[in-house]
């Protein structure tokens, strides 16, 4: 009899520290990303800050941004962190997203290899630079899979009004980690955020052949999804990351951030109206 009161006792006892907040069940918030905040090492850096601060563990899916955007799209992830403003603006005009918020930029490179065969290493002309790709039928390697970095060389392509052709153009389909191996690989070029390319450097022993060209400005913006499309979603969680890794706390971390000794993302965000 004593000890199935001291048993019912215990159950109490524990039952009510389970509802105690610091007993409280760990919060899981699902990020669908791109490749290069992944590839660059910063959420590795970044989200362990959060997780330890809030109790939460994301788990987090690096894809091109398209991929990204369809996951958020189809309510498989609560928060998305892109870099390609038309397809994120698009997402939230059509109701899927809500809540956007600029995070921080780098800017896009045109990487390639030492010997520099289509002669474009110094120039600070995107589209001058590719011009040369094609003239000289040099390799270059892209994306090729509708990532934020395939939108933005896909648009130069397009206001150039050619590419190049056959063999010497190569649609990868891979991250930006897999296409930097390969350009090194093929003695070819390609279009990569200033990060990504940085965290693979040593590896691939690639340079920077075109840097410092307006065009070639690169933002992130973080983007809820609606609620109102998913209701199984966790905005509250969706909500938490957003606000953190705009706050200041957040945008100090981003700012800390180095590869090879140097800062590759820039904070951006903006106190929300």
């Amino acid at each position: 009899m004593h000890r199935r009161s001291f048993s019912k006792f215990t159950a109490v006892v524990l039952l009510s520290a389970s509802l105690l907040p610091g007993a409280m069940a760990q919060q899981v918030i699902k990020m669908s990303t791109t490749t290069s905040t992944d590839n660059s090492g910063l959420l590795p850096y970044l989200l362990p800050m959060f997780e330890a601060k809030t109790n939460t563990k994301v788990n987090v899916i690096a894809v091109g941004t398209g991929k990204a955007l369809e996951l958020a799209k189809n309510g498989d992830v609560d928060v998305t962190l892109v870099h390609a403003r038309p397809s994120e603006d698009k997402f939230v005009a059509a109701g899927y997203g809500v809540n956007r918020r600029d995070v921080m930029y780098n800017d896009f490179i045109i990487a390639g290899p030492v010997s520099d065969p289509a002669g474009i290493k110094g120039i600070h002309d995107v589209q001058a630079a590719l011009r040369k790709i094609v003239d000289s039928k040099a390799k270059f390697i892209s994306r090729g899979d509708n990532s934020g970095t395939d939108q933005m060389e896909k648009a130069y392509w397009k206001q150039l009004g050619t590419q190049p052709q056959g063999s010497a153009y190569v649609a990868a389909g891979l991250g930006m980690g897999e296409v930097l191996n390969m350009a090194a690989e093929l003695n070819a070029y390609t279009l990569t955020d200033r990060a990504t390319y940085s965290a693979y450097k040593a590896r691939t022993g690639l340079v920077i052949a075109v840097d410092g060209d307006p065009k070639m400005f690169n933002p992130y913006g973080i983007i809820a999804v609606n609620p109102e499309k998913h209701p199984g979603i966790n905005f509250k969680g969706a909500m938490l990351l957003i606000d953190w890794i705009t706050s200041d706390e957040g945008q100090k971390a981003i700012a800390a951030f180095k590869v090879d000794r140097q800062q590759v993302f820039f904070p951006s965000a903006k106190s929300p109206k």
